[in-house]
């Protein structure tokens, strides 16, 4: 629900509390919003497989489509990825972490839902602390089903529990990751553009494409 915070403009004895500030509950995906897990990917099955598909032509949010990979080669790739040590080497999205701690210092909530197992919790969360969101909850939430590659994986955040969350604003880049919002019918979404989502049809006219980070936070803003 949004809510509206009363802040004083200043830090004198007796503060004027006219300021009325607009403080939203805000959802981001991890991977390619947050870093640039694709361009990575690239990399990597070129490194595995010695495939050369570059970042823009990744036209499908399904990588084994866009990559052309075996299902032997799908979950090699992905347990690959999903090493600690690969998952703290991502590049962070230009002006990702500075963007979100605006938005912190603003009194707004934050939340990180990743597709990402819980086993590679402990490796997203210390990627978000290095990069200053220590504040910023972290939930890994089932989106795509990929039990495939990480036999038995688990989640730390259940449907039932993420659909009592309410949200304001969401930041996605996933068609597959919609289906997600249809609960929230006023919500905003902030769809990172990105090679695989061009030619999606959105859902509704609350689905805004964003090039980056700044004209996410301009549409906060507004």
């Amino acid at each position: 629900m949004i809510f509206y915070h009363e802040k004083p403009l200043n830090s004198s004895p007796c503060p004027v509390f006219s300021d009325t500030i607009l403080v939203m509950n805000i959802y981001v995906d991890f991977d390619d919003c947050l870093c640039e897990t694709a361009r990575h990917f690239s990399v990597l099955v070129k490194e595995m497989f010695n495939l050369d598909i570059p970042y823009e032509q990744i036209h499908y949010f399904n990588l084994q489509k866009s990559f052309d990979l075996t299902d032997q080669q799908y979950d090699q790739m992905m347990i690959k990825a999903h090493q600690p040590d690969v998952l703290l080497s991502y590049d962070e999205t230009p002006g990702a972490s500075e963007t979100i701690k605006s938005w912190l210092a603003k009194g707004h909530d934050v939340k990180i839902i990743t597709g990402r197992p819980v086993s590679a919790y402990d490796a997203s969360r210390e990627w978000l602390n290095q990069h200053g969101l220590e504040k910023v909850d972290l939930y890994c939430l089932n989106k795509y089903g990929r039990d495939n590659f990480l036999k038995g994986s688990s989640f730390n955040l259940e449907l039932e529990d993420y659909y009592k969350m309410h949200f304001d604003m969401a930041v996605e880049d996933s068609p597959s990751a919609f289906k997600f919002f249809d609960h929230l019918p006023d919500l905003k979404v902030m769809v990172f553009d990105r090679p695989w989502n061009q030619t999606c049809t959105f859902p509704t006219s609350n689905y805004k494409r964003c090039t980056g980070w700044e004209m996410i936070n301009d549409k906060v803003k507004k």
